[in-house]
């Protein structure tokens, strides 16, 4: 990744998260207060949060370090502890996190696990109390069948197609310029890159252009 694109997509937002989770935290883990009904009017009612236990994180390659980092402080934050198995095909970042991550961690309760395909089937071998998985829908399925074999609650944010409507009173200029833009960020490697437009005949004639002007630009 370019630096700009790795301090918006990557640092910044992880940073954001561990800053955000810091500040509230205090504030998520108290109890909550629950209405009471007739037949609860004598009792203490209330929402306690409680964590799921042990999550498993499998993360992807285009953002290894934000999809890494985020979904584990939400995990860590809620009281879990978390097996990390970061993408293999993202070497250097694999190697960081694996170095990093540990020095300032809880080894009771985190661990990363580095390897590739084969080690991941070994781990979804295993009964975990949550998965989050980001990749591929061929991917997921194997993902959810493991779970599904112990009844654990997953988290599946996979790949997709991502087409963009154009209406006709939208200027075409304005719409190429963030098509372009969401299309060759990360190198188009990312889950909101447009994959095709939807237009009447008449934006077609007046997107075209504006759309040769913007990937010349960039």
């Amino acid at each position: 990744q370019a630096a700009f694109h790795s301090d918006i997509s990557e640092l910044i937002l992880c940073q954001n998260e561990v800053d955000l989770a810091l500040r509230n935290l205090h504030t998520w883990m108290k109890d909550e207060p629950a209405a009471k009904n007739l037949i609860t009017q004598l009792d203490s009612a209330f929402i306690r949060k409680e964590p799921f236990g042990l999550v498993l994180i499998l993360s992807p390659w285009n953002y290894p370090l934000n999809l890494s980092v985020v979904p584990l402080v939400g995990a860590l934050a809620a009281g879990n502890c978390v097996v990390l198995k970061p993408s293999e095909m993202s070497k250097c970042t694999e190697k960081v996190l694996a170095e990093v991550l540990p020095r300032y961690l809880d080894q009771s309760c985190f661990a990363v696990v580095l390897g590739g395909p084969q080690e991941t089937g070994r781990l979804l071998e295993h009964k975990f109390d949550y998965i989050f998985f980001t990749g591929s829908p061929r991917v997921g399925k194997i993902v959810m069948t493991a779970a599904a074999k112990h009844l654990t609650p997953v988290t599946l944010e996979l790949g997709g197609k991502n087409p963009c409507y154009v209406d006709d009173n939208c200027d075409p200029q304005t719409v190429a310029n963030r098509v372009a833009f969401f299309r060759y960020y990360n190198t188009g490697q990312t889950c909101v890159a447009p994959d095709y437009v939807l237009c009447s005949p008449e934006m077609q004639a007046r997107l075209v252009p504006a759309l040769q002007s913007a990937i010349t630009r960039f």
